[in-house]
């Protein structure tokens, strides 16, 4: 959503001619860039177990973080006030780093951007605010939920419902006179259910997560989260270990682009390159996978989690393709990063809140469709596993080395699935896993659920993939 820009400068309670003058203040030791970046976030969240609401409530995070760049040095304080003393000791902190003008490029904008946000183009325009219904107005959606996962299968035994959602208030500007706001809204809606049958006990869970408003809490959000939460629990009930050992490996449509994230993803963030701490770091301009493979990570989906107008650094939201036709074409980057490379900057620098100086991070980041059929993929397959769910995963990024948490799958014997599969590992190498793709379905899903990245800050992301096979990856099992 984006409001006037008086909406925001009231907010902080500052005009442009303090602005200028807290760059100054940025720059007085030398620094050659300062940004301010401020917030006011609200929060809100209710949490229904077993039908009682045991936890809810709203908090406000609100404040400024000053950055000071003196090549490639960073400064950077921040104050939770915005009274005018708060901000120029700020500012001073920051301006530390920095005792003479660094001889760089002018931190990836040669053409400074100062058009006025556009309304027109908003990704995220709020259709029910989400303070515009009391707390308890939305019980009747937690409610509703529960209700319907309940009556779809008599073993379910335990269900947890939660809501979190907020709204930013952010308001950016530089030493270049750039000057951007934005207001982001985020709404999930998580359920945990515990099925039992017998003495085995089986849990799942799913999410959903959108930049929209209270509009988003539907009957057909209902509909589909209790109809995914329970979809699939008597192959889990029936589900077994296999054997383990190197097989071919599809990966479907969705969720597991988790793998493409995790694997890929971080290795392509233009900071690791920078250092040389990235697999990919010479790799640019060759062939990392086959023919055909697009791969790009976007902040222009309409709503979508990762989506941004313009990312934590001012830098109006884009798509970047990473790998074009199996060439590795682009990094994702951020100011810093940019003006290393001498390329403009994606739209990539993001940060948890005001507290965090920015990194290069991802968005929505997934594998465009091919020109093949799932069926066609796992007939092709004699002896292999299929994986659709997946947890928690472990990548070295120097190494691209990585392992997966396997949730739910099944077995393919001679191009069918078969026994359903828990309690395995997927274990492999990105680039070597991206060689290997030898198959890339017609299917793309980028999946809905509240998918958050953690690389010293936490920030919201969405991730997809349509269904690939993989020649060969090891599968840890008995």
């Amino acid at each position: 959503m984006i409001e006037s820009k008086n909406y925001y400068l009231d907010i902080f309670q500052v005009d442009t001619a303090s602005l200028d003058k807290l760059v100054e203040e940025g720059l007085r030791s030398g620094g050659s860039y300062c940004d301010l970046y401020f917030e006011n976030t609200s929060y809100g969240s209710l949490l229904l177990r077993d039908g009682a609401v045991t936890s809810g409530g709203k908090h406000i995070d609100f404040g400024v973080g000053i950055r000071v760049l003196s090549g490639e040095k960073t400064g950077y304080a921040y104050s939770e006030s915005t009274g005018w003393a708060d901000m120029v000791s700020c500012a001073r902190a920051a301006a530390q780093i920095a005792t003479r003008p660094a001889d760089v490029s002018p931190y990836g904008t040669r053409n400074p951007s100062r058009g006025e946000p556009n309304p027109a183009a908003d990704r995220y325009p709020i259709g029910q605010p989400w303070w515009g219904v009391p707390m308890d107005g939305f019980l009747p959606f937690l409610q509703q939920l529960e209700n319907s996962v309940k009556s779809r299968d008599a073993r379910v035994e335990k269900v947890i419902v939660n809501l979190a959602f907020q709204v930013s208030d952010i308001l950016m500007y530089n030493s270049f006179r750039e000057l951007k706001w934005d207001t982001r809204p985020m709404g999930s809606v998580s359920v945990s259910v515990v099925f039992r049958q017998g003495d085995q006990l089986e849990n799942k869970s799913t999410s959903r997560s959108f930049r929209l408003g209270a509009e988003m809490l539907t009957d057909a959000l209902v509909e589909d989260m209790a109809r995914d939460v329970v979809s699939g629990i008597d192959d889990r009930f029936a589900a077994r270990r296999p054997k383990g050992g190197q097989m071919p490996v599809v990966m479907g449509a969705g969720a597991s682009g988790i793998l493409l994230h995790e694997a890929m993803g971080h290795a392509f963030e233009a900071d690791f390159n920078r250092k040389g701490t990235s697999i990919f770091a010479d790799k640019m301009g060759r062939r990392v996978c086959a023919e055909g493979i697009n791969i790009l990570d976007d902040g222009t989906l309409q709503g979508n989690r990762g989506s941004l107008n313009f990312d934590d650094e001012g830098i109006p939201g884009q798509k970047t393709y990473m790998v074009e036709d199996g060439i590795l074409t682009s990094y994702l980057h951020d100011r810093i990063s940019a003006a290393h490379y001498g390329v403009r900057p994606t739209g990539n620098g993001r940060r948890e809140s005001f507290r965090y100086a920015p990194l290069p991070r991802m968005r929505a980041t997934y594998m465009e469709s091919g020109n093949a059929k799932k069926e066609d993929l796992i007939a092709s397959v004699s002896k292999g596993i299929y994986v659709d769910e997946f947890s928690n995963g472990q990548v070295q990024i120097g190494e691209g080395d990585f392992t997966f948490y396997v949730k739910a799958g099944y077995l393919i014997e001679d191009g069918r699935l078969t026994m359903p599969v828990k309690d395995i590992n997927i274990i492999g190498n990105g680039p070597q896993a991206l060689a290997d793709m030898c198959g890339v379905a017609d299917d793309l899903v980028i999946d809905p659920g509240a998918w958050t990245c953690g690389k010293e800050q936490s920030v919201p992301v969405s991730c997809g993939i349509p269904t690939v096979l993989i020649g060969k990856l090891t599968v840890g099992g008995e």
